[in-house]
């Protein structure tokens, strides 16, 4: 399980609001003053995360508790980020090409333009449907 502490920002039924700050873990590598991720990493400093979490503990707000992922959850959502929106893309290209033929137009720029669509179309479709 991949945990973090967070503090609760506000409530909402059954549910915390809870702000984690990101941390990077370039601090403890060898190599970061060579690396160009850690200086990055410097000069954006730590994000805040916020989400929503089932208020199992029933924390109130500016309780400090710690949330967890399992690690299932975190490859099926890694998968999901990037496989949907490739496959949308590859669908859409592959129906531009098949289009293309059809009306006649450059199957390449078509493959381009429905692929390109696609790509977006996947990405706010994921969007869409993580944010249920």
């Amino acid at each position: 399980m991949i945990e973090q502490t967070a503090v609760v920002v506000k409530l909402e039924g059954d549910f915390a609001w809870v702000q984690a700050e990101r941390e990077s873990s370039c601090g403890n590598c060898a190599v970061k003053a060579g690396c160009g991720t850690a200086v990055l990493s410097r000069v954006f400093g730590n994000k805040v995360a916020r989400m929503r979490a089932i208020n199992t503990v029933q924390a109130q707000v500016g309780d400090t508790v710690t949330i967890g992922l399992k690690e299932s959850a975190m490859l099926k959502g890694s998968v999901a980020v990037y496989l949907v929106p490739l496959l949308f893309m590859l669908l859409f290209a592959i129906s531009g090409k098949v289009i293309a033929g059809q009306v006649q137009v450059s199957a390449e720029a078509m493959s381009i333009l429905f692929g390109i669509t696609g790509l977006v179309t996947g990405g706010l479709w994921l969007r869409r449907f993580t944010h249920r």
